[in-house]
C-alpha cells in the first residue's frame, strides 16, 4: 500500500467541504438572491403605505426627496381653426373666431382645408392636446367648397374603410361649425353633418353640440347667419375655458357608487379613452344618428343602451326608475296626441307673415319701404337721376320709359331662386308656393303709391332738382315689377296689374322662368319679361341655383308659355363672364323656343362682396365683350338685329325685325295707346285682343345702336357729344 494514501483521511470534514464546494457556492448565490428579493418587497411596501399616507399634492412636489416647483398639467395646449369656404364667409368667421380666442392666451392656427393634408397631419391631433374648429360652407347640391373637396372625400373614405378603425382619431378633440341655408331642406348644412360624422366615426370627440349657420334671415335662429355663428362662437369658447380648467362632463347619476369618474380633476373622464367612450365608438355608426347629438346626449344613449344588457343587482333600483319615468312621459306623450294634431292643424290654417322682424330690418337698412306682410317699394337710382334732369336707364333708352315717374315695387319679395349675381345679397324669403299670409292688392298699390310719393318728396329743395321733373315724378306712370322676388307668385298678381291699369300705369313684370302656368294665366302687361340667365341645364343650375328639382323643365315650359302671349315679350340675358358668355348656339336654339320680341344683354353688375356669391369684377364683360357677344348672337338668329344700346347700363337690345319699318326701328311703346287697348280688352271681357305692335313707337336716333351718342339721352344735363363719338357699329 502507498505510504502517501494513509496522510489523507476522506472521512475528515475540511475534505468534504473542498470535494462538495460548487453546492456550498450555489447555496451562498441562492441565499443572497433571496435576501436581495425580501429587500425590494420589503421596499415597495414601504412606498405604497408612503403613498397612502401622503396627500397626492405633497407627492407632486416630492422628487428624488427634495421640494420641487408643482408641474402644472396642460389639458389644452391649442386651438386649430380649419375652414372650407366658397365665398370666404368660413374664412371671415374664422378669422373672428381666431382674434376672439387671442384673450385666452392659447396659441391660435387658422387653417385653409385647400392647403391641410389629412393623411400625413390629422393624426396628430390625437396626442396634441389641440381642440380642433371645424368651420365648412355647404354648397350647391349638397356639395362641400372646392377648397374642402379633398378633405372631405379623404374623411368619408377613411370613416368607412375597416383598415382605419373606429379608434383611429381616439384622442382628438373638435367642435363643427357649419354654414347653409335651409331653403334647400334636403342638403341643409350636410357638409356639416358629414364632417361632424365622420369624426366621430373614426373616434374622435365632440366638445360641444354642432353649431349650423342658416343664410335664410327668416328661418334662422338668430335671425341671420352671422349672429348664429355668434351664438355659437360664445358656447365654444367657453367650452374651451372648462376644458383648459380640466373641467369633464358632470356626473349624470350612472357611475357606480364611489368611482365617479368626472369627478377626478383633469379630462380623464371625458377623454376618449374612458370606459364610456370605448363603449361608445364600438357601437355601430348606423345604429344611431351621431352628428345629431352633443356629448351629452351620447351619454343619455349609454345609459339606455346599459340598461339593456346585464346590470348589477345593487343597480335594478335606479334602472327600474328609468323604465317607470320613460313610461309614464310616453303615456302622458299618448295622451296629448289629440291636442297636439289640433294645434297643428290651427297652426296651418293661420299663416305667418313672410316679412319677419329680422327681413324687415335687413331690408329696411338697404332702402326698402315694406308694404304689409310681403310687398315693398324702393326709390330706384334712375329716378333721382332724371329729377335731377340727368339720363335715365336703358329703359328710358329702349322704350321711352320716363324713369322719373317710375315705381320700383313688387307684390311679392319671395323668390324661387338664389342666383349668383342677385343684387339683393339674398336677404329675400324662397320658396317654391306660396304659404304666408296674402294682403289684398287694392291695399299694397294704395300704399306703394304713397311710399314711392314720400321718397320723391324727400328731393323737394334738394340742389340739382328740376322742379318740373319734380312735380312730374309725383304722379306715377310706369311700374317695374322687377324690384326683388318673384312677383308672380302673388295669388292676386292678375287683380294687381289690373289696379295698376285703371290709374293708367304701364306694367313691366319680371320672371325667373319657373313657373309656367303662372305665365299662361298672365292676363296682358305692358311688357313680359322672361329672364334667362342660361342656356343649358348645367349653367342655369350653377348660376340660378333654383329649388324646383324640376327647375330646367319649368324653364322650357315658360319659353313655350311666353312664345303663346301676344303682347310684347322679352328674354333677359345677364352675362357673367366665365359662367354663361360660351353658351352662343344654346341661346340661339333658346330664342326659336320662346320667340321673343326683343333680347335685352346686359353684363352683370357687381354689387360687391356676398356671402351668397362668389361673384367679382373679374365676371364683369367689358361693353365690348358684351357688344361682341351681342353680334355673335345676332348672326345666329336671322329674325333679329340690334336696335338700341345704353352703355352706361353695360346693356344692349336685340329686336325682331317685325318692329323695324323702312330703315326705322320702333321700339318704343305708346303708352297712352296700351291704355286704351287695355281698357278695351277688360271692357269686352277679354275677348277683344290685340297684339304687340298695336302699341309701338318709333325710337329716337340718339338710341339706336351705333349712334354717337351710344344711348345718351341729349336732354341729360351732363350730355357731352364729344366723349361719344366712337362708332361701334360695324359688328
Amino acid at each position: 500500500m502507498d505510504p502517501t494514501l494513509d496522510t489523507w483521511d476522506f472521512s475528515s470534514p475540511l475534505i468534504s467541504l473542498w470535494i462538495n464546494r460548487f453546492y456550498i457556492y450555489l447555496g451562498f448565490a441562492f441565499g443572497f438572491s433571496l435576501w436581495i428579493c425580501f429587500q425590494i418587497v420589503i421596499r415597495k411596501q414601504n412606498k405604497n403605505s408612503q403613498e397612502k399616507t401622503v396627500p397626492r399634492a405633497s407627492q407632486d412636489l416630492m422628487t428624488n426627496g427634495y421640494i420641487s416647483r408643482p408641474k402644472k398639467e396642460v389639458f389644452v395646449s391649442g386651438v386649430k381653426i380649419f375652414y372650407g369656404s366658397q365665398t370666404g364667409t368660413a374664412k371671415g368667421f374664422a378669422t373672428i373666431l381666431a382674434e376672439a380666442l387671442s384673450s385666452l392666451d392659447l396659441p391660435v392656427a387658422v387653417i385653409n382645408l385647400k392647403d391641410y393634408d389629412p393623411d400625413d397631419h390629422l393624426a396628430e391631433e390625437v396626442t396634441s392636446k389641440n381642440v380642433c374648429a371645424f368651420l365648412v360652407a355647404t354648397y350647391t347640391d349638397g356639395q362641400p367648397p372646392e377648397s374642402a373637396e379633398w378633405f372631405c372625400k379623404w374623411l368619408e373614405e377613411a370613416a368607412n374603410d375597416f383598415r382605419f378603425g373606429k379608434t383611429y382619431l381616439k384622442g382628438m378633440r373638435y367642435a363643427v361649425f357649419g354654414l347653409g341655408n335651409s331653403v334647400y331642406v334636403s342638403h341643409f348644412n350636410k357638409v356639416g353633418k358629414n364632417v361632424d360624422k365622420w369624426l366621430w366615426m373614426l373616434g374622435a370627440r365632440r366638445v360641444m353640440t354642432r353649431g349650423e349657420g342658416d343664410g335664410n334671415v327668416v328661418k334662422s335662429k338668430h335671425g341671420s347667419i352671422e349672429a348664429d355663428f355668434t351664438a355659437w362662437k360664445a358656447k365654444f369658447i367657453s367650452r374651451l375655458q372648462a376644458l383648459r380648467k380640466g373641467e369633464g362632463k358632470r356626473c349624470r347619476g350612472s357611475c357606480k357608487k364611489g368611482k365617479c369618474e368626472s369627478s377626478r380633476r383633469g379630462s380623464e373622464a371625458a377623454e376618449p379613452g374612458s370606459h364610456a367612450q370605448e363603449e361608445l365608438h364600438h357601437r355601430d355608426a348606423e345604429e344611431e344618428e351621431p352628428f345629431e347629438s352633443s356629448s351629452e346626449e351620447e351619454s343619455d344613449a349609454e345609459d339606455r343602451q346599459s340598461r339593456n344588457s346585464v346590470v348589477d343587482v345593487e343597480d335594478l333600483g335606479r334602472i327600474m326608475g328609468h323604465v317607470t319615468k320613460e313610461k309614464r312621459e310616453k303615456e302622458q306623450q299618448e295622451g296629448e296626441t289629440g291636442v297636439t294634431r289640433s294645434t297643428v292643424k290651427s297652426e296651418a290654417s293661420e299663416r305667418r307673415a313672410m316679412i319677419t322682424p329680422a327681413l324687415r330690418e335687413a331690408l329696411t337698412k338697404q332702402g326698402y319701404q315694406l308694404i304689409g306682410s310681403h310687398s315693398g317699394v324702393k326709390l330706384c337710382r334712375w329716378t333721382k337721376s332724371m329729377l335731377r334732369g340727368r339720363g335715365g336707364c336703358y329703359k328710358h333708352t329702349f322704350y321711352g320709359i320716363e324713369s322719373h315717374r317710375c315705381m320700383e315695387t313688387t307684390p311679392s319679395l319671395a323668390c324661387a331662386n338664389k342666383c349668383v349675381f342677385c343684387w339683393r345679397h339674398h336677404t329675400n324669403p324662397v320658396g317654391t308656393e306660396w304659404r304666408w299670409k296674402m294682403d289684398q292688392p287694392e291695399m299694397i298699390l294704395k300704399e306703394a303709391i304713397e311710399n314711392h310719393q314720400n321718397m320723391i318728396k324727400q328731393f323737394k329743395g334738394v340742389p340739382g332738382v328740376k322742379e318740373e321733373r319734380f312735380e312730374e315724378g309725383m304722379t306715377v306712370k310706369h311700374c317695374a315689377l322687377s324690384l326683388v322676388g318673384e312677383p308672380i307668385m302673388y295669388p292676386e298678381i292678375n287683380k294687381f296689374l289690373k289696379l295698376l291699369h285703371e290709374c293708367k300705369i304701364s306694367s313691366f313684370l319680371v320672371t325667373n322662368a319657373q313657373f309656367p302656368a303662372e305665365i299662361r294665366d298672365l292676363k296682358p302687361v305692358t311688357q313680359l319679361y322672361v329672364s334667362v340667365d342660361a342656356s343649358t341645364k348645367d349653367s342655369l343650375k350653377k348660376i340660378d341655383r333654383p329649388l324646383f328639382k324640376d327647375f330646367w323643365q319649368r324653364f322650357l315650359d315658360s319659353l313655350k308659355a311666353l312664345a303663346a302671349k301676344q303682347q310684347r315679350t322679352v328674354y333677359r340675358l345677364t352675362l357673367v363672364k366665365a359662367w354663361n358668355v360660351d353658351e352662343l348656339q344654346a341661346y340661339a336654339e333658346l330664342v326659336s323656343l320662346g320667340n321673343p320680341d326683343f333680347i335685352e344683354v346686359k353684363g352683370v353688375t357687381y354689387c360687391g362682396e356676398s356671402s351668397a356669391s362668389s361673384l367679382t369684377m373679374a365676371n364683369v364683360p367689358w361693353h365690348e365683350e358684351v357688344v361682341r357677344f351681342v353680334c355673335e348672337l345676332v348672326d345666329l338668329i336671322p329674325d333679329y338685329e340690334i336696335a338700341c344700346e345704353h352703355e352706361h347700363s353695360n346693356c344692349l337690345l336685340i329686336a325682331h325685325k317685325k318692329f323695324k319699318i323702312g330703315r326705322e326701328w320702333w321700339t318704343w311703346i305708346d303708352y297712352s295707346r296700351f291704355q286704351e287697348l287695355i281698357q278695351e280688352y277688360e271692357d269686352s271681357g277679354g275677348s277683344k285682343t290685340f297684339s304687340a305692335k298695336d302699341y309701338m313707337a318709333r325710337t329716337p336716333h340718339w338710341a339706336l345702336f351705333g349712334a354717337n351718342e351710344r344711348g345718351f339721352d341729349p336732354k341729360d344735363t351732363r350730355y357731352q357729344r364729344k366723349n361719344k363719338s366712337k362708332d361701334i357699329s360695324g359688328c
